[in-house]
């Protein structure tokens, strides 16, 4: 058996001339995840590919999932995600899995751009400095999360470094 019409055509949209070495393997296991997510799932999303993709790329870091991580790489480039989003999503994996976690990707990113001959670096996109870089956070946090929200844990912060001083021996040596 194989994966139904609909399975194969997403499979060769995202990921053409590539045969799948799990198919030869585990064709009953391909089949199944095939089916599933190049077609089931497709059914009830109300995701835009792209968009689809650009969330796997950061659930594939979060993950650890680099060698899948690299393929869904290239499925993002072919449909259309650019180089500069796809490095957005790996430099904003650092505050949420950490630089050593996220270090792979990047080097894996840089090699399949470099494959691919998309030109590094990329033109700097950042829209903050060293100087505004705390303000600008803090005023996407309260957009984000909502400002009284954000002020309540302020406020909390506070009120644990005024009770254990101690605390604050770790601010001061760094």
């Amino acid at each position: 058996m194989s994966p139904n019409k609909q399975a194969q055509h997403t499979h060769q949209e995202l990921f053409p001339e590539h045969i799948s070495t799990l198919a030869v393997t585990d064709p009953e296991l391909i089949e199944t995840f095939d089916n599933f997510a190049f077609d089931e799932v497709l059914r009830q999303s109300h995701l835009d590919k792209r968009t689809r993709l650009m969330i796997q790329l950061a659930a594939l870091i979060a993950s650890q999932a680099l060698r899948e991580y690299r393929i869904m790489l290239g499925a993002a480039l072919t449909v259309g995600v650019t180089p500069v989003e796809i490095k957005e999503i790996v430099y904003q994996g650092v505050p949420y899995v950490g630089m050593g976690k996220v270090f792979d990707f990047l080097h894996a990113t840089n090699e399949v751009f470099t494959e691919r001959g998309i030109a590094l670096p990329l033109p700097g996109e950042s829209t903050t400095t060293p100087e505004t870089r705390a303000a600008k956070g803090l005023e996407v946090q309260k957009h984000i999360v909502g400002a009284e929200a954000v002020d309540v844990l302020l406020c909390l912060r506070a009120r644990r470094r005024a009770a254990h001083p101690a605390l604050l021996i770790g601010q001061l040596l760094r």
